[in-house]
């Protein structure tokens, strides 16, 4: 039966696959995992609108194991896809390029195997959308309070590692980050007569500038970066000086109270230079994530686990970089988000020719199964 569970799970995944659907957007994409756990199980579903959980309750439950929950995301992303690739998206300009689509076809497989076992806890199975926005994960950690969530994990595919190692990393192990957008507004003049005029090149320009002293990491215990991801000033109209400037960045750190320390001081340094040049200015904020912060018993669980069934485990020496919003969850109950190696030659996450590797499925449904 379980290998009957795996092939479902498969089809399943290369069904999201060629029918992916951008963060907040994922209405086919649940409507066909809800069909397949209510056609191939006997849990319950509960349609929460833009995302769902599956729930499993045993007759007699271990009252000293308390309830368990997992997640996976199911948001695809923007991209130009090849249409020669293999399972090439139907839906132009969108793909799933980070693996979403497996990860929610193998928590689904779970819910097929969680279906036909006796496990003697509570479990809950989140299905979460617009992870790569970052705004799933805070609407679906409520769940954890509601339910009173004892633990919960979560399962990323990583290429570039052995297939099947578990990465582990106490404490954080996805950066906090944030998209900043300062906007200097000053008034225009004719380009001949700038002096007339306040113009915004200048402040955006200091105030790139200082980044690299702002976001010195010798100032900081942690990981942390000021990236510039957009300068925007001006029109192209060479009568007219610029009046009004914009710098994006993306801010991240290891540590979340040092990426807000990093965010006031940028604020601090430009509103010096609004003043100094006598310009308005105004901050925006965009795709906020929490750091993901690993409890240290939830890792010391999955080392036990890994030891007892002979797998594969690689401490991870420093946090990744990218962000996740499984922070979200952590900051209401222990638990880890694990990330699992998806081989050496599978392409990094994010590329135009990814493709999430199926033999992940059933080891992901073997970790899951684990931690029950």
């Amino acid at each position: 039966m379980k290998r009957d569970i795996m092939e479902k799970a498969k089809e399943l995944r290369h069904e999201l696959h060629r029918h992916p659907e951008l963060s907040g957007e994922e209405n086919e994409t649940k409507k066909k995992l809800m069909d397949f756990i209510r056609a191939n199980s006997t849990l319950q579903i509960t349609d929460r609108g833009k995302w769902f959980y599956v729930e499993y309750h045993p007759e007699q439950p271990a009252e000293e194991k308390g309830s368990i929950a997992f997640r996976a995301d199911m948001d695809a992303i923007r991209v130009v896809e090849d249409d020669s690739l293999p399972y090439a998206s139907e839906n132009t300009g969108v793909a799933h390029k980070c693996g979403h689509d497996g990860h929610s076809a193998a928590l689904a497989a779970f819910a097929l195997t969680l279906s036909e076992q006796d496990a003697d806890r509570d479990v809950y199975l989140i299905f979460q959308h617009a992870e790569e926005t970052g705004e799933g994960g805070e609407p679906c950690a409520a769940l954890i309070e509601e339910k009173q969530i004892g633990e919960i994990y979560g399962l990323h595919n990583f290429p570039g590692y052995e297939e099947g190692v578990l990465l582990l990393k106490e404490g954080t192990v996805n950066c906090a980050s944030k998209g900043m957008e300062i906007i200097f507004t000053g008034t225009s003049a004719h380009a001949s007569q700038p002096e007339k005029g306040k113009n915004p090149a200048f402040a955006v320009s200091d105030t790139v500038l200082a980044l690299k002293e702002i976001a010195d990491p010798a100032c900081y215990e942690g990981l942390i970066l000021a990236t510039v991801v957009q300068i925007d000033v001006g029109e192209r109209a060479f009568g007219v000086s610029a009046h009004k400037g914009k710098l994006l960045l993306t801010i991240r750190g290891q540590i979340e109270e040092e990426m807000d320390k990093l965010q006031d001081w940028i604020e601090a340094f430009a509103k010096e230079q609004a003043h100094r040049y006598g310009l308005e200015i105004s901050f925006n904020y965009y795709d906020a994530f929490p750091e993901t912060f690993n409890h240290k018993e939830s890792i010391d669980k999955i080392r036990r686990i890994a030891e007892e069934k002979g797998w594969k485990t690689l401490d991870m020496e420093a946090p990744i970089r990218s962000s996740e919003d499984f922070g979200h969850y952590l900051k209401k109950a222990p638990g880890a988000l694990i990330w699992m190696g998806a081989g050496f030659d599978c392409t990094p996450l994010h590329s135009e020719d990814f493709d999430y590797n199926d033999r992940l499925i059933e080891r992901s449904v073997d970790f899951f199964c684990s931690l029950l």
